[in-house]
């Protein structure tokens, strides 16, 4: 079989991506590897879902509904219970060998959208010392647990981690009658948004405990008690500092990193900032005809941006031609800055960027330069790194389109 597009990955920017191509008129493959489409919304039953796109709260599986209903009105093929295992660059595009119900497939196709996601780091990637209990979950895996299966992870919780995802399974776990010994975060301050942080601890009175993190664990079949450390100003653990905390569950929100294995095989740059692919405005990388959305190119605040680039993903794999590429510089405190190419040939009168700032900063100007010409400058009043910020430039107004830089500087 050959199609024009393959899209890997049903979440939310697989659907966005390959419903747009679709439309485009492209024969279109979507390859997901779990039982059912929607990605991680499916176990996410909170609202705050589609409020820029639908300009409503709905909750993770309601987005998602829609996105399946509108697929199911395209002629877009769906492979369930699928699992990419190699690709390949061939003559006129590349193959793909996946594995399904039926056994081992191989497809053709004119170009690829990796809408992978993300996945959550675990126990060993942040070096927790201990013994190896039961008890222990990433948030994603805990949330599984009580949203989807209806088991309860414990009774008595310390979350690891500030991040969003932590923040809302500490809310989850109360509402549903566990205790919530408390939130630890590593850095000097939380790492989720802001109405997150009100919403899920301030609310129900659950203590967040910052500069601090779990050194250890205890337990001989289940998890008994862990050892909680104050970090120093480069997060290293302070001897003397520990406390011991009893409880029987942890959980871990302690970073996402972009699912990214398959445009390692196809040898595609990875961005050291992002740990996503290095792409231009329309989310094409430097492989020709490979192109990353989704949290599978960086970790987004909203799935309302993530379906944002899966749309402009699908549209771009249909109609791609020759590129010119520019690349992006960055001044400042900034964290990162998507893209970080600019092709000056593939449309740059509404180029959608997205940045995060390194730290903490307040009364900050954003300053996009084309060579010596300004093209956009935005005042921030506060900004917050874990807050993503969305801009849309116009670079056709530039006389020179080289040397583009992103900034930010003191008002």
């Amino acid at each position: 079989m050959r199609y024009d597009v393959a899209v890997i990955g049903g979440g939310p920017a697989g659907l966005a991506a390959a419903i747009r191509a679709s439309e485009q008129g492209a024969s279109v493959l979507l390859i997901e590897r779990e039982a059912k489409l929607g990605g991680i919304l499916k176990q996410c039953i909170h609202d705050g879902f589609g409020v820029v796109r639908f300009g409503e709260k709905l909750s993770g599986p309601e987005y998602a509904d829609r996105f399946v209903k509108k697929l199911r009105q395209t002629n877009v093929q769906v492979s369930l219970l699928s699992f990419v295992t190699r690709t390949e660059k061939c003559d006129d595009g590349y193959k793909l060998t996946y594995v399904c119900k039926e056994g081992l497939k191989q497809v053709e196709c004119g170009g690829i959208v990796l809408a992978t996601g993300c996945r959550e780091r675990t126990r060993n990637g942040i070096g927790i010392h201990g013994d190896r209990c039961a008890g222990v979950y990433t948030a994603g895996a805990a949330q599984n647990l009580v949203n989807i299966l209806g088991v309860m992870p414990g009774k008595k919780v310390v979350v690891l981690g500030s991040g969003d995802i932590g923040l809302i399974m500490a809310r989850r776990l109360t509402l549903e009658g566990a205790k919530v010994v408390g939130v630890y975060e590593a850095k000097p301050v939380a790492s989720g948004l802001t109405r997150n942080i009100h919403q899920c601890l301030n609310d129900f009175d659950i203590p967040l405990h910052l500069s601090s993190t779990v050194t250890r664990v205890f337990g001989t079949t289940r998890l008994e008690k862990v050892e909680i450390s104050k970090v120093d100003e480069r997060m290293r653990p302070i001897v003397g500092t520990e406390q011991i905390v009893e409880c029987d569950c942890l959980v871990l929100a302690v970073g996402l990193i972009p699912e990214n294995e398959l445009a390692r095989d196809l040898q595609v740059p990875l961005d050291p900032k992002t740990k996503g692919a290095i792409v231009d405005q329309n989310c094409q990388t430097l492989a020709e005809g490979i192109f990353a959305c989704g949290n599978a190119l960086h970790v987004n605040d909203l799935v309302d941006y993530v379906s944002e680039s899966g749309e402009t993903a699908g549209s771009a794999v249909v109609r791609r031609g020759k590129r010119k590429l520019r690349p992006v510089s960055t001044e400042g405190k900034l964290l990162y800055v998507v893209p970080q190419r600019i092709d000056v040939n593939g449309g740059i009168d509404k180029v959608v960027m997205y940045f995060r700032a390194s730290e903490e900063l307040t009364n900050q100007r954003l300053v996009v330069t084309a060579g010596d010409e300004t093209v956009f400058s935005k005042v921030y009043a506060k900004l917050l790194p874990p807050e993503m910020e969305r801009i849309v430039v116009n670079f056709d107004t530039a006389h020179t389109l080289d040397d583009f830089t992103v900034r930010l500087e003191d008002k």
